[in-house]
């Protein structure tokens, strides 16, 4: 069963966005209109989920443990390319009975560069500058990729994947993406809860969608 459904992440030159709104239903059921589903996994690294919120909320518990420990055995904080491997296994290791849970994870990768993952349910994962999950991701992503055009993984020499816009583009993207996800997805809606990563740190933005 779904519950959680739509988020985005965008990669900049030395930014991260990361967007999902704060919906949760089941069926034609609103069950709360102010639900988070974007986690704070390290002071760089942040993960939004859709899927199911009790699979979610189990593996947010599950990584925050394993990252707790990390911290314990190397007196630092994990990297957003390491927590990225370490999501990766923690989805695999459970793939006979997965994790019901649609991730991206964004952050700051250890030269200050915008990086963001994308998975699926039992851990294959990809590096890109931007991706979505959830019931919205088939009208996201057609608009993303009209404005942003990924270069292709097979061109040689690899190219960067992060995004040009710069980090107030960005923003400006992703709300359009949202406002205009929430007109047709029933799923998708009342607020969007906005994550942004650079140098100076983690900041929250917030704006109302349609709500019925």
């Amino acid at each position: 069963m779904e519950n959680c459904r739509s988020c985005v992440a965008i990669a900049g030159a030395d930014y991260c966005v990361i967007a999902a709104d704060t919906r949760m239903s089941t069926g034609y059921n609103i069950l709360t209109r102010d639900y988070s589903k974007i986690c704070k996994l390290a002071d760089k690294c942040v993960m939004a989920s859709s899927g199911f919120q009790a699979d979610v909320r189990a593996l947010q518990k599950q990584l925050a443990a394993r990252h707790l420990i990390y911290q314990h055995q190397h007196n630092k904080q994990m990297s957003c390319p390491a927590m990225a491997q370490l999501l990766s296994n923690t989805l695999y290791y459970k793939r006979f009975f997965p994790y019901y849970s649609f991730n991206v994870l964004g952050g700051l990768d250890n030269e200050g560069k915008g990086c963001v993952f994308t998975y699926d349910a039992v851990g294959s994962y990809e590096k890109v500058g931007y991706s979505s999950q959830g019931s919205g991701s088939t009208l996201i992503m057609p608009f993303l990729d009209n404005q942003l055009k990924s270069p292709s993984p097979l061109l040689l020499p690899a190219q960067d994947a992060v995004t040009p816009l710069v980090e107030a583009e960005a923003i400006d993207l992703v709300k359009t993406v949202f406002a205009s996800a929430s007109e047709r997805d029933i799923y998708t809606g009342d607020k969007l809860e906005l994550v942004i990563i650079n140098a100076a740190g983690i900041r929250r933005e917030y704006m109302e969608l349609r709500k019925d």
